[in-house]
C-alpha cells in the first residue's frame, strides 16, 4: 500500500503540502494523478509532491479508496502459486519479489509495463514484480521469454548476419553511402534556391549549397532516385546540407500555387506539416548534440590530452 509523509518544514516553506512514495503501478499512478492534479514527481527524491494545507488528509482519504484496490492476501496466494507451479527461466529469480532481468528490447519493456504492479529497479538492473501479480506474469511469460531469447546478443547478432545479403540489407547500405555524398537530383530547368530549406523526394528538408551542372549517371539515378527516374527527364547534381532548427522556423510554407506545380523536378517548397516534421525532428537532433557536447567538455583535462 501507499506510504506517505509531510514535508518537512525546511524543504520549501512558501509551499505547504505532503509528500507521498507508493510502490508503482500504472492504474495505481492513473488514479493518483486523477485525484491530485497538481501533483509533481521529483525525480531526486522519487516521491510525488502535493500542494496544499490539506493535502495530507485528501491523501488519507484516497488511502481508503486504494484499499479496496489492494489485496492483503494476494503476496501470499502469489509465492503459493509459485511455489506449486514456479517458472523454469534463467530470466527469472525469486527474492522478496520476483526479478526479471533479461536484455533490452522495446517490446520486452512493454510486456513487463503491462504486469500489475510491476517496477523497475534502476540499483539491481531488473524489474520487480510482487507475488500478487504472479499469475499476470505466468500468462504473458511466454511473450517475455520469446522476446528475450530474440534479444540475446548472439541471436541478434545471427539474425545480422543473416539478413546482410537480402534485397532490403544491399539498399539500405547503397542509401547510406549514397546520403553522405550529401548530393541530390534536380532538374537544371529548375535549379532549387539557395537561400533557403526546401524538400526533396529522398533526403527531407534540406538546404542546397551548390549547383555545379554535373549530370546525374541514369543508372544511379535508377538504383537510388526511382521515383524520379521513372520521369524520363535529365537531372543535375545539388549539393545540400541539413538545415538547421533556426533556418527551419524562418522558412514558409508553400502557399497552394506552389503546391500544384509537382515535385518531378528533385525538389519543392515544404508543405506546413512537412515543416512542423522537420522542425521537431532537428530540434531533437540539436538538444542531443548539445548535451553530448556538454558530456565531452566536462571530461578532465587530463584525459582529454591522452585522447581517452
Amino acid at each position: 500500500m501507499p506510504r506517505s509523509r509531510h514535508r518537512s518544514e525546511n524543504d520549501n516553506k512558501s509551499k505547504p503540502g505532503t509528500w507521498i512514495r507508493f510502490d508503482y503501478e500504472r492504474t495505481a499512478v492513473d488514479r493518483f494523478r486523477e485525484s491530485f492534479r497538481r501533483a509533481r514527481w521529483n525525480p531526486d527524491r522519487r516521491e510525488w509532491f502535493v500542494p496544499g494545507k490539506t493535502a495530507g488528509q485528501r491523501i488519507a482519504r484516497w488511502f481508503d479508496q486504494e484499499r479496496a484496490h489492494h489485496d492483503p492476501f494476494g503476496d501470499q496466494r502469489g509465492r503459493d502459486a509459485f511455489e506449486f507451479e514456479p517458472i523454469e527461466s534463467p530470466y527469472l529469480t525469486a527474492d522478496d519479489d520476483l526479478l526479471v532481468r533479461t536484455p533490452y528490447s522495446k517490446e520486452l519493456v512493454a510486456l513487463l509495463r503491462s504486469v500489475p504492479w510491476s517496477n523497475w529497479d534502476d540499483g539491481l538492473r531488473a524489474w520487480r514484480i510482487p507475488f500478487r501479480s504472479y499469475e499476470q506474469l505466468r500468462n504473458r511469460w511466454p511473450k517475455i521469454e520469446a522476446a528475450a531469447r530474440s534479444a540475446e546478443p548472439e541471436e541478434r547478432k545471427r539474425r545480422r548476419q543473416a539478413e546482410q545479403n537480402t534485397p532490403k540489407a544491399v539498399k539500405a547500405r547503397l542509401n547510406t553511402r549514397e546520403r553522405r555524398k550529401r548530393r541530390h537530383p534536380v532538374l537544371a530547368t529548375s535549379i532549387p534556391p539557395l537561400d533557403r530549406p526546401v524538400a526533396t523526394t529522398n533526403w527531407g528538408i534540406v538546404k542546397f549549397e551548390a549547383v555545379k551542372g554535373e549530370i546525374v549517371d541514369p543508372e544511379v539515378l535508377r538504383t537510388s532516385y526511382p521515383k524520379l527516374a521513372q520521369t524520363g527527364l535529365e537531372y543535375i547534381w545539388g549539393q545540400w546540407r541539413r538545415a538547421t532548427f533556426a533556418e527551419l522556423v524562418r522558412t514558409r510554407p508553400a502557399t497552394p500555387a506552389q503546391i500544384a506545380r509537382g515535385r518531378d523536378r528533385g525538389w519543392w517548397e515544404p508543405t506546413l506539416e512537412e515543416l512542423r516534421d522537420a522542425r521537431r525532428q532537428e530540434r531533437a537532433f540539436e538538444r542531443r548534440r548539445n548535451d553530448q557536447t556538454g558530456k565531452s567538455s566536462s571530461r578532465p583535462a587530463s584525459r582529454l590530452r591522452n585522447g581517452t
